[in-house]
């Protein structure tokens, strides 16, 4: 499917959701993959060290390092690309702005110090959110992002950074905008893991006031890694620009709930929490930029692609780790 040589690889936040996803993909396409993880304990660390048991069945060895304190120069010596997904994620009201800022902020301008004179080095590929758009995610990238949470107003000055990195130095970057991404190996805060826990363990999970009736573009994790894939295959015309990548479908949250429910065989316990402040009323993925520039083209719908995060949680997770 895709012709692209041998490289070697730098992907931060290797031991996470997306990260392992990608630095799998990355290593069965015969790439070098140098994977940077710190195991922030902001969720299960239990969970990550199970992602990165799985990666180095596949060659991939994650080096333990915080991006926002130390120095990774050491290891990209001879790399030719890399994934900077490590970031301080969600929209916890308990985490101070000041963790965003070093953890988005911060951890980006060391990736950029560690790279910029690289001699063979063909992209930096940004890791953005859909979050960056605010209340309302459905423009293209040429909308004015307008963010409503510390995450999305540091994950977009994390991207601007680098940018104007480019535009000014040249350096050769892009940024990808995910949309309501889900799928084995999802972060245990997120939506999905918990309502499966809930169904498999009888206990109830927080859930937002309203929630049921947001709605969003629910994208399985590897329409994902194709889209990253896709910008590897082609950097030369991704240099400099924005992609929104995601299922250009949306449902609301509750016909989401109801395709788990209804695949378990059984209702969630839902314990109704107020309003979050800063959640996304909507995500829709406009996504004709990326069909026309990289070939994107994600076909799993939600039901194909929650039985799958279904399956590996009762499979990898259910009565083996305590997420919670």
């Amino acid at each position: 499917m895709y012709n692209i040589r041998h490289m070697k690889i730098l992907v931060t936040g290797a031991a996470g959701f997306i990260g392992s996803h990608l630095s799998e993909r990355l290593a069965d396409l015969g790439h070098e993959v140098i994977g940077v993880d710190n195991f922030n304990p902001y969720y299960s660390v239990e969970l990550k060290e199970l992602n990165a048991k799985d990666l180095e069945e596949k060659g991939v060895k994650i080096h333990r390092l915080d991006i926002s304190t130390d120095d990774i120069t050491p290891l990209v010596e001879g790399v030719n690309a890399a994934f900077h997904l490590a970031a301080q994620p969600g929209i916890s009201a308990t985490t101070p702005f000041s963790v965003f800022m070093q953890n988005n902020m911060v951890a980006t301008e060391n990736v950029y110090q560690a790279l910029k004179d690289l001699p063979d080095f063909k992209i930096l590929v940004n890791i953005s959110t859909s979050s960056v758009y605010g209340r309302h995610a459905t423009d293209d990238e040429t909308a004015a992002p307008k963010p409503t949470s510390h995450y999305g107003v540091t994950k977009l000055g994390a991207e601007q950074l680098l940018l104007a990195y480019q535009r000014d130095a040249g350096f050769p970057a892009c940024s990808t905008r995910l949309f309501s991404i889900y799928g084995e190996r999802e972060r245990p805060d997120k939506l999905y893991p918990k309502v499966i826990d809930s169904i498999l363990n009888d206990r109830p999970f927080p859930f937002f006031e309203g929630s049921e009736h947001h709605l969003r573009s629910f994208t399985y994790i590897g329409d994902i890694v194709d889209g990253f894939i896709s910008i590897l295959n082609s950097p030369e015309k991704c240099i400099g620009e924005i992609f929104n990548l995601g299922y250009d479908s949306a449902i609301t949250v509750g016909e989401g709930l109801k395709i788990i429910e209804d695949y378990l065989g059984k209702k969630a316990i839902y314990d109704i929490k107020p309003k979050r402040p800063g959640d996304q009323l909507e995500t829709r993925a406009t996504i004709t930029k990326a069909r026309e520039i990289l070939g994107y083209n994600p076909t799993t719908t939600p039901e194909e692609g929650l039985r799958k995060e279904a399956d590996w949680f009762k499979e990898k997770i259910w009565k083996k780790i305590n997420l919670y």
